[in-house]
């Protein structure tokens, strides 16, 4: 199982020297496994260089995209890209897509009524491949291909999903966006069932202490929480993720030796999720 980093920056997108090396696209995640139709996790801004990345392939085989998104939520830096997914432009593509069921209104609803004027040029439903969108409770698994994914609800504002995906004995925790405790130490059960033993945790790391000290209703996490998190639940590597749009890579850089710190056990490998960086998880 390979993991790709389309996407590491959370809030908004941003765009300049500062945050050259470790890019400026909202979170958008590419799974993959040999024979498998990709997963994507959120679609944000990152969706769109990954929609380029794989429309290539897919043009040289003359086969129309196939694969699976999974949301988070859908809070404008998790859906942005989804209008600039270039291969939902071709006919018959095909992107199932899993998120949160909404309380007031169809999830399927929702994304529709966010991509259609005066928002965007054009509606949703003009694209010429097909979104078919699937609502999760939060409860029990689903087979993605090959893929086990399991979701749960997790900390954050408004309604908002952790996932698990597995394959072939190997396991990913995706947990982009999670609101810190008051007290930065107690982890909720179902964050626990998420992460517990995964051999890659992807996981909110957006402020410093000083920083949630203002923000600690903001919905996310410190560094520090991270690294709690990651070792209340043994896994075995760690990636910051959703880094703060006012982060420049000296930031992140700094907040990394601060994580690696705080993680003296030796089979914690901690690192900071950067665009174009690949994790192979290993074969079964």
């Amino acid at each position: 199982m390979r993991v790709t980093y389309y996407g590491v920056r959370g809030s908004c997108p941003c765009s300049s020297d500062r945050q050259r090396r470790y890019g400026g696209n909202t979170s958008c995640v590419l799974v993959e496994a040999d024979g498998e139709p990709p997963v994507i996790l959120d679609l944000g801004t990152g969706v769109r260089a990954l929609g380029e990345a794989l429309e290539r392939p897919l043009r040289a085989s003359g086969v129309p995209l196939r694969a699976t998104a999974l949301l988070t939520h859908l809070h404008y830096d998790h859906i942005l890209g989804l209008p600039f997914f270039a291969p939902l432009r071709e006919p018959g593509a095909l992107l199932d897509v899993y998120g949160p069921a909404q309380p007031d209104q169809p999830l399927a609803e929702v994304l529709t009524d966010a991509v259609k004027p005066p928002f965007f040029p054009i509606h949703l439903g003009e694209f010429r491949g097909d979104i078919e969108v699937h609502e999760l409770d939060g409860t029990g698994e689903l087979a993605v291909g090959s893929f086990v994914v399991r979701a749960r609800r997790v900390p954050h504002r408004g309604e908002t999903l952790g996932f698990r995906i597995e394959h072939g004995g190997r396991s990913l925790a995706y947990l982009p966006d999670h609101q810190a405790p008051a007290d930065r130490r107690s982890v909720d059960e179902r964050v626990l069932e998420l992460c517990e033993g995964a051999d890659l945790l992807v996981h909110d790391a957006q402020y410093t202490d000083d920083e949630f000290v203002t923000r600690a209703d903001w919905g996310h996490s410190t560094v520090a929480y991270a690294v709690h998190v990651a070792l209340e639940s043994g896994v075995r590597r760690l990636a910051l993720f959703h880094h703060d749009p006012a982060h420049g890579d000296r930031d992140v850089d700094q907040m990394l030796v601060h994580a690696r710190r705080l993680a003296p056990r030796r089979d914690l490998d901690v690192t900071a999720a950067a665009e174009g960086t690949t994790v192979d998880l290993g074969e079964p």
